[in-house]
């Protein structure tokens, strides 16, 4: 629970801060870099693992966030609201009148016809940087699907939640999806893919083909959507603030609530001013590779929960011990039963749950190797390396064979609305994925993702273990509750936080 949460803050404080260096580098862009070139003549940062420049505008536009957040939610809500709505229409208005200059050509251009002068163009065709690329732009790309795990903090205002949580999720996807997959399909379909503008390709776009109207109307409603996501990936991070002070895994002065706004004020404040200055001194690609790689964490921190959760059961059956086989033999055959379940148990306990587990780690250890493999080794693996593709089905073996161990273990008993499909199936693949779109990035984001996760436990084991409220219901015996947050409780509906 304590890493879910680091991860979460995490994704939202970096994704707050690439979003405000995001709308910085459109709106400069449109002013032909004026701001770039200013700060990086007047105060460059020769840094490699820092941004060429500090984004003071950025840092401007977080603290407007953080004040508007601040000043209650009613304000901040309604202000969203708006956005969305301008967010929406601009997504139509893009697929809509680029789909009547798209032309399918486009992603058929040959490698002969790319312009010399451009520079790492790929093959051209379809997929021009082949699989590889395809799945190093998914693992930068995984930024755009981060945030639907906030729709699970907000499910103590939600009716049916065990029913309307799942399915807000699913349909927040679809639209997303849709949305992603419109505009980008539009956009290579209007204009060569070398020839796009990375940091304004809207505007770019639409004057390249001669709709100045279109281009002033799509910029204008970039804008707002980017604000639009600036405020809801900033809105849901001082409530996980507020519900980790009030555990008590990290400083109880950050649940503190203003009596007026009834906000965490000092939450959202400290958050703002984390996340501003993220923005002033990382540029955007860094951020958004630390944002993905954060995502792909925690979501794979979920996929493992799902296995772990599926396979204990509260109400454990436990066997009993048999004495029968004594000799090695014997040991070796018991063991290799329990592994494999041939004693047919159908209900957890305490052994299956054991071996569940260690059998996760296993796998979570060999796919992480896999992914590596595949990724530094795999054009060696053919019949002309042999040790190497001997290696890699090795490798692939035990991975399935440790996929079948865990399917093979008894699942939880408890019926509840909403179940993962297809477990262990869709876990396992889901980790393997987020592993291997995890290794397509760069050793830099590894770093400064490392360096977030060892302050989260400096400051676990310094302070939050010796100061948790959940540790203080174990120690006493009472059940344990959520800390629903207090001043949701005492407003409107409307109104909450």
């Amino acid at each position: 629970m304590t890493e879910g949460r680091e991860l979460l803050m995490f994704c939202l404080i970096v994704g707050g801060a690439s979003l405000a260096r995001g709308l910085s580098s459109y709106i400069d862009a449109l002013s032909n870099n004026t701001m770039k070139s200013f700060f990086t003549a007047t105060l460059p940062m020769d840094v490699e693992f820092l941004a060429d420049y500090p984004d003071f505008f950025s840092f401007i536009v977080m603290m407007i966030v953080t004040a508007l957040l601040a000043a209650g939610v009613k304000k901040s809500s309604m202000l969203n609201n708006i956005l969305t709505t301008l967010n929406l229409l601009t997504v139509i208005t893009v697929v809509v009148s680029g789909s009547i200059k798209a032309d399918s050509a486009n992603w058929k251009i040959a490698k002969e016809e790319i312009p010399p002068d451009v520079r790492n163009a790929g093959e051209g065709g379809f997929a021009p940087f082949g699989v590889a690329g395809i799945m190093a732009g998914a693992a930068k790309c995984f930024f755009g699907f981060v945030g639907f795990d906030a729709i699970a903090t907000t499910g103590e205002e939600a009716k049916r939640p065990q029913r309307n949580i799942p399915l807000a999720i699913v349909i927040s996807l679809i639209v997303i999806f849709l949305a992603y997959f419109g505009v980008s399909v539009v956009l290579t379909m209007m204009w060569p893919y070398y020839d796009q503008h990375a940091e304004a390709p809207f505007p770019y776009v639409f004057e390249r083909v001669g709709w100045p109207v279109i281009k002033w109307i799509v910029t204008i409603g970039a804008v707002f959507a980017i604000c639009t996501s600036l405020l809801g990936a900033m809105f849901p991070l001082p409530r996980v603030l507020y519900a980790m002070a009030n555990d008590g895994l990290i400083f109880t002065f950050l649940s503190r609530v203003h009596p007026k706004t009834r906000t965490p004020l000092i939450a959202t404040v400290v958050s703002g001013i984390f996340g501003g200055v993220m923005a002033l001194v990382f540029d955007l690609q860094q951020l958004i590779d630390m944002m993905s790689i954060g995502t792909l964490m925690a979501y794979t921190i979920v996929a493992i929960c799902v296995l772990i959760l599926r396979y204990e059961d509260p109400q454990e059956v436990e066997i009993p011990k048999s004495d029968s086989h004594h000799t090695t033999t014997g040991v070796i055959i018991k063991h290799f039963a329990l592994i494999f379940n041939l004693n047919g148990n159908k209900h957890p306990n305490c052994t299956t749950a054991t071996f569940t587990k260690g059998a996760i780690c296993v796998f979570s250890v060999i796919a992480l190797a896999v992914c590596f493999f595949i990724k530094y080794a795999g054009t060696f693996v053919n019949a002309e390396h042999p040790y190497y593709l001997t290696g890699f089905i090795l490798l692939a073996i035990i991975l399935l064979s440790v996929v079948v161990v865990i399917a093979r273990q008894p699942t939880c008993s408890i019926e509840i609305s909403f179940k993962v499909p297809w477990v262990p199936f869709i876990p396992c693949l889901s980790i393997f994925i987020n592993l291997y779109l995890m290794c397509e990035l760069d050793a830099y984001t590894w770093l400064r993702f490392l360096i977030w996760i060892c302050i989260g436990f400096f400051i676990y084991f310094l302070y939050g273990i010796s100061h948790s409220r959940q540790k203080e219901c174990s120690i006493d015996n009472e059940p344990q509750t959520s800390a629903a947050p207090v001043f949701v409780m005492k407003t409107k509906p409307e109104e909450r936080f």
